[in-house]
This record gives structure tokens, C-alpha cells and sequence, in this order.
């Protein structure tokens, strides 16, 4: 398949407020701006020959040729799970990559910068999903906007980045159900620094499982290393598995977990051996 280079710097930065740091406990928080092409000083491939991106910082994809006809999407039928007091709208892949293709939908990344860097969604924005959903809202994009979100697990961070969304008034926001990793495998259109048989290589794939008090259920459990994130659900029994999909770290790599009842910082081979507690 065709790669072409385009340059990061695309569009001025933008200076809509939304979660793009970090906190003490290794999870995003607080307001900075929302990275994107245009901010961000890389150099990006795309993996195929796709339109120009006039305007990264908006969300949309540009605009493809031949778009397929819109599907039917029935909200009422769509699977749906309950995040932090909101009900999230799960929205199959093949209805997400037809409003990409037709760029009805802004495109949202809830993952960590070093992940949005390697590989994201083409034309897609990065504001990566908070404890708690308090990410909020975006400014500059009406709430009344279609809103597609994705994480790569396949739609925890996602979820929780969506119903942030949708505390902050945002009124029609879905997750891709089947998660970027599906989209990666189906080659749908993307762009970053790597892919291919170097990302699949770099990638290491882990599992954290563990177990608090189940009053904390409904709660999340939250994995850290520098600027890659993932997280689980705590179960009504107090058990969470967090599966990871991290570049560049191996048994020995220092990964923090973050529950509502402790936070810990461990070798990953020991924090994926055992249970967490």
C-alpha cells in the first residue's frame, strides 16, 4: 500500500480546553490543549493515498471520493453500557469507517499521546479519557455534533472518554465497538510514525488482574507507563482485568496501577503475575 509523508504542523495550534496532561497518579487530567497534527512536532505517514487533512484540529476526516451511502444506524438497537452514571452508545465499525468515509463524524482518540503518535485515525483528534469521566466537553465543537470515540482495548478508555462527552452536554456520542486494533487490521485509514510488521513487533500484549473491595464497583483501574494508558472496570465482584497493549516495554518495565483503593508501581512481569491487591 501507497505511504506518503505530510508534515505535523498542518493547521495552527489549537487552543480548545480539554484533558491532554497528566496527573500524580499517572492518569490524564486537567485542562491543555488537544493534540493533534497540527500541533504536535512529528513527522506523519499516512498508510494509503488519501485527501489532504485542510483542518486536523477539527475532528472530521477529510473529504474521500466515492463516500458509501449512509448507513442506517438505529441508536435503539445499538448495545450500549453503563459508564459512570451515563449509558454509552457501542457503534459497530462498519457504520463507524462509512461516516468516516462520508466524514459525517468528528473522530475522538482517548488513549495517551505516545499511542496517538504511533498510529491514530486519520484525521482524528486526541483527548484521552479521565478518571471519574471529568474530561468535559470541547471547546469550539457544538454538543449537538456527532462524536465518534475510540480506544484501542476496545472501547474502555473510549467509553469513559465518552461519557465525559456526554456529561459535558454533548448529545450524540458513540465508541467503536470492535476498538482501533480492529481498524488497524482492516487497514482503514490511518496515520503516525509507525506500521505494519514494526508496530505488531514493538507491541507487547498484557494482562493485570486484580481485586479491591467490591464497593468500589462500577469503578475503573487504571495502567500507566509514561504516556500510554488503558483501563478496566471494576466487576460487582471487585475483580478488574486490564488488558494491555503497550510499545516498547517488557517484564521488567515499571507500570503504575491506579485504583480507587490504592496505587501501586511494580515490574509489569510481576504486576501480570498474580493478583493485584
Amino acid at each position: 500500500m501507497n505511504r506518503r509523508e505530510y508534515l505535523a504542523a498542518l493547521g495552527a495550534a489549537s487552543t480548545a480546553a480539554v484533558a491532554g496532561c497528566t496527573s500524580g497518579d499517572g492518569t490524564p487530567s486537567g485542562d491543555a490543549p488537544f493534540e493533534h497534527p497540527g500541533t504536535l512536532e512529528e513527522t506523519f505517514v499516512a498508510n494509503g493515498d488519501y485527501p489532504d487533512d485542510d483542518d486536523p484540529a477539527d475532528g472530521y476526516p477529510p473529504s474521500f471520493p466515492d463516500p458509501p451511502a449512509a448507513p442506517e444506524v438505529d441508536d435503539d438497537a445499538l448495545e450500549t453500557i453503563s459508564v459512570n452514571d451515563e449509558t454509552v452508545r457501542l457503534l459497530p465499525i462498519d457504520d463507524a469507517i462509512a461516516w468516516f468515509r462520508r466524514a459525517d463524524a468528528r473522530f475522538v482518540d482517548a488513549r495517551g499521546l505516545d499511542q496517538y503518535t504511533r498510529s491514530h485515525l486519520y484525521g482524528s483528534v486526541l483527548s484521552p479519557a479521565q478518571q471519574g469521566s471529568s474530561g468535559g466537553g470541547i471547546e469550539g465543537w457544538p454538543a449537538d455534533d456527532r462524536v465518534v470515540a475510540y480506544c484501542g482495548c476496545p472501547h474502555h478508555l473510549s467509553s469513559v472518554r465518552a461519557a465525559g462527552l456526554q456529561k459535558a452536554g454533548f448529545e450524540n456520542v458513540y465508541v467503536i465497538d470492535e476498538g482501533f486494533y480492529e481498524w488497524s487490521d482492516r487497514a482503514y485509514p490511518m496515520a503516525g510514525t509507525t506500521f505494519g510488521d514494526a508496530t505488531a513487533a514493538d507491541v507487547s500484549e498484557w494482562f493485570i488482574d486484580g481485586e479491591i473491595d467490591p464497593a468500589y464497583a462500577g469503578s475503573y483501574a487504571w495502567a500507566a507507563v509514561g504516556r500510554q494508558y488503558e483501563a478496566a472496570p471494576v466487576g460487582d465482584d471487585g475483580r478488574f482485568s486490564i488488558h494491555l497493549r503497550f510499545t516498547d516495554v517488557d517484564a521488567e518495565t515499571p507500570v503504575q496501577i491506579t485504583t480507587p483503593a490504592f496505587t501501586r508501581t511494580d515490574p509489569l512481569g510481576e504486576l501480570a503475575d498474580g493478583t493485584v491487591q
